[in-house]
């Protein structure tokens, strides 16, 4: 594939990852209060219920832009770690462990987008020159 080709995909692949996070924020939002009380149920303190949705819509925008892409990757893929071993680590449940597993394969999209770079189609491609 050729280099707007690879752009292209990777476009759509910032912008697809983005979607589970700006989707999650929301819902975060328009439920606020039952996430609030999940949170401190697994240990969290409610406090953080702002930060996460922050780091959610912050983070999406920040991917489907572009801009700073390896460096929200990394903290995406930090943010997805810490959620799967605090809220899905239950093993037993087999809805967690698909959570827990979902949040890793996510892992695994975000470090592959951290080692190939947002491409020319992004802010920080159009600033860096040629990949």
């Amino acid at each position: 594939m050729d280099e707007t080709g690879d752009s292209s995909v990777l476009l759509v692949a910032r912008c697809l990852l983005a979607g589970l996070f700006l989707w999650s924020g929301i819902g975060k939002i328009n439920g606020y209060d039952e996430i609030g009380i999940l949170m401190q149920q697994h240990g969290a303190m409610g406090l953080l219920l702002p930060v996460a949705i922050s780091v959610e819509i912050a983070g999406a925008l920040l991917l489907i832009l572009g801009f700073r892409a390896r460096f929200v990757a990394l903290a995406l893929a930090g943010f997805c770690v810490v959620t799967a071993l605090l809220f899905h680590a239950n093993f037993t449940d087999r809805s967690q462990m698909f959570h827990f597993l979902k949040n890793f394969a996510i892992v695994g999209g975000l470090l592959a987008l951290y080692v190939s770079g947002p491409g020319r189609m992004s802010i920080d491609g159009m600033s860096d020159g040629p990949d």
